[in-house]
């Protein structure tokens, strides 16, 4: 068993901003000499998640609106009283993604479906750099 790690930095908008990272992701695994096993994408950050998605421009407006009915912006959230920074909403959504992923890979690929993308999606209500460390284990 072996083990390789790269980390993965970018800046987003912010206000559900969804950044495809597939290919980041897969450079990843292509370099990093492992056939078979499990990668991991984990976000650094409480406002901010890892997913798979069709990324496509229907989805890219859907699942924000989705997250709007879910845990809107507007609502009342004792975070924004406490600290005043207005993201409450940001950290409801991102706890319910969650901020990691675990994908496997055989014979140095991710075994994704067609139309499956490896998705960050930044809830935070301002514009931020990013950092995803992402982890293989594998042989």
């Amino acid at each position: 068993m072996g083990t390789h790690h790269n980390s993965i930095s970018f800046n987003t908008r912010g206000d559900c901003d969804m950044i495809d990272i597939t290919h980041a992701v897969a450079d990843t695994v292509n370099g990093s000499g492992l056939k078979t096993g499990i990668c991991t994408v984990f976000c650094t950050g409480s406002t901010g998640s890892v997913t798979t998605i069709e990324y496509e421009d229907g989805l890219l407006h859907d699942f924000p609106a989705a997250m709007e009915r879910i845990a809107p912006i507007d609502a009342v959230y004792d975070h924004h009283l406490r600290w005043h920074d207005g993201n409450g909403h940001s950290h409801i959504r991102a706890s319910i993604l969650g901020p990691s992923l675990i994908v496997p890979f055989v014979n140095g690929r991710l075994t994704l479906g067609t139309w499956q993308q490896i998705c960050f999606v930044d809830f935070d209500n301002k514009p931020r750099s990013r950092t995803l460390e992402v982890v293989l284990v594998g042989e």
